[in-house]
C-alpha cells in the first residue's frame, strides 16, 4: 500500500494528520493514541474549507506552558504511551532524524538539542498522530512530490530566519524543493521530518490504483491557492509509468573527443538517466555535438554544474519533459557460459549487457551469441 503526498501548500505536521484521517485512517483511534502519550493535550476535528475546497482540520489545544524537551525525554513518552510497535518506532525514528538536524543547525550534540517549538506537545501529537494513521491505514511506502517550502522569513526563537529555516533547509538537503505562493513559511520542522525518515522516494507519483483520497487544511486561507495537503493511498501496480524529467542540452564545437567522452561517463555516474552525443553542423559550419541529458529534477543543478565543469560550453539549456517508461523487474539465467541478468517489461525484455561483456571477455565467446543464448534461455521460462 502506497501514500502519495501532494504538497504543493506546502508541509505541516496538523495537516498531514488531518489528510490521512480524511483518506480513511480512524479519528478516534488516532485521538486514542494520542491521548495515551499524557499530554494533557485536548484534540478536535473539524471540515471547513479553503479556497471553497472542502478539506479536514486537526487542532491541539494545550492548557500547559511549553517546555523544552530533549530526545531523550520525548522517546520516553513515546515508549510509555499505548501505542503499537510500528508506530512507536517510525515515530522514534522522527525524532532522531529531527534531532540531528537540529544538532547541525545549532552546533551542539544530539543530547544537547532543545526541541523548542517542534518539542511542544502539539508536535509530538502531530508526529505520533501521522505515524498512528499510516499504521491505520496500512501503508507500506510514502512518496512525496516536489516540496512548496514557502519563502521569506519566520519569527523563531532564535529571531527572524530566512525559509526555509535552518533545521528544515537541513531535512530537505537532497530534496527536491520550490518556493511558490505567499512569502511566509510552508512547510514546517516538523512536516520535513516526517518525510525525510519516513518517505521512500521523492518526485512524481508512482505507478498506483487509488483507492482513497484525502485532504488536510492548513491555519491560514490564501488567496494564491488552497492551503491544502493532498494525500492519495493506493496499491502499487504495473501501469506504464509517466513521469516528469529534466531534459539539459549543451551545443559544443570546441571540446576534444575525449573530453565529450569523459563527461558523458560522469553525468551518467551522478545519477543522469540518459547522457547521448547528437551530432550537429555548428554555427561557422564547425562540426559539434548536442550533449543531450535526461535527469530527475531533484538532480538537475547538479548535472548542470558538472557539465559546466568538464565541457567547454559557457551556457546550457533545460526544460521539462514527460517520460513514459514500463515496470521492470529483473529476472537472472544460466547460460552455457554463466548467469546473466535480464532486464523485463510488461512487453519486452533485454540481457544485461555488462554482464554478457564480462562472459564474453572470461570466455572469449562473441558477444552476440551469449545475448542469443541468453534471450533463449529467458524464452524458455515464459
Amino acid at each position: 500500500m502506497i501514500c502519495y503526498i501532494d504538497a504543493f501548500s506546502g508541509l505541516a505536521g496538523d495537516m498531514l494528520v488531518a489528510a490521512l484521517a480524511d483518506a480513511g485512517a480512524d479519528r478516534n483511534l488516532i485521538t486514542q493514541a494520542l491521548k495515551s502519550l499524557a499530554t494533557e493535550g485536548d484534540f478536535t476535528w473539524d471540515n471547513v474549507k479553503r479556497r471553497g475546497m472542502a478539506a479536514a482540520k486537526f487542532r491541539v489545544t494545550v492548557t500547559e506552558t511549553p517546555k523544552h524537551r530533549h530526545l531523550s525525554g520525548i522517546l520516553k513518552m513515546i515508549a510509555a504511551a499505548d501505542l503499537p510497535d510500528s508506530v512507536k518506532a517510525a515515530s522514534g525514528r522522527v525524532f532522531d532524524v529531527l534531532a540531528e538536524a537540529e544538532s547541525h543547525a545549532h552546533g551542539v550534540s544530539v543530547e544537547k538539542v532543545h526541541f523548542h517549538e517542534v518539542g511542544a506537545v502539539d508536535s509530538i501529537c502531530d508526529i505520533v498522530g501521522i505515524c498512528m494513521a499510516l499504521h491505520l491505514l496500512k501503508v507500506d511506502k510514502i512518496y512525496c512530490s516536489a516540496i512548496n517550502t514557502g519563502s521569506g522569513t519566520v519569527n523563531t526563537e532564535h529571531g527572524v530566519l530566512p525559509v526555509p529555516a535552518p533545521a528544515t533547509a537541513r531535512l530537505l538537503q537532497g530534496k527536491p524543493i520550490y518556493a511558490r505562493g505567499p512569502a511566509l513559511e510552508l512547510t514546517t520542522p516538523t512536516g520535513a521530518a516526517i518525510v525525510a525518515a519516513l518517505a521512500d522516494g521523492f518526485g512524481a507519483m508512482p505507478p498506483m490504483s487509488i483507492r482513497s483520497i484525502g485532504y488536510g487544511a492548513g491555519d491560514r486561507d490564501f488567496k494564491e491557492h488552497a492551503n491544502i495537503v493532498r494525500v492519495m493511498i493506493g496499491e502499487a501496480n504495473l501501469a506504464p509509468e509517466s513521469t516528469t524529467v529534466s531534459v539539459i542540452e549543451a551545443n559544443i564545437d570546441d571540446a576534444s573527443p575525449q573530453v565529450i567522452g569523459w563527461a558523458t561517463e560522469k553525468l551518467l555516474e551522478a545519477g543522469a538517466l540518459d547522457a547521448v552525443q547528437l551530432s550537429a553542423q555548428m554555427k561557422k559550419n564547425r562540426p559539434g555535438v548536442i550533449l543531450q541529458v535526461i535527469a530527475p529534477p531533484e538532480k538537475r543543478e547538479e548535472l548542470i554544474a558538472l557539465l559546466f565543469r568538464e565541457t567547454t560550453t559557457l551556457g546550457v539549456r533545460f526544460y521539462s519533459a514527460e517520460r513514459r517508461v514500463q515496470s521492470r523487474e529483473w529476472v537472472e539465467v544460466t547460460t552455457p557460459h554463466g548467469a546473466i541478468r535480464v532486464k523485463t517489461a510488461p512487453d519486452g525484455f533485454a540481457p544485461e549487457y555488462e554482464d554478457a561483456r564480462k562472459l564474453a571477455i572470461a570466455t572469449g565467446v562473441p558477444l552476440k551469441q551469449i545475448l542469443a543464448e541468453a534471450a533463449h534461455e529467458y524464452l524458455k521460462t515464459r
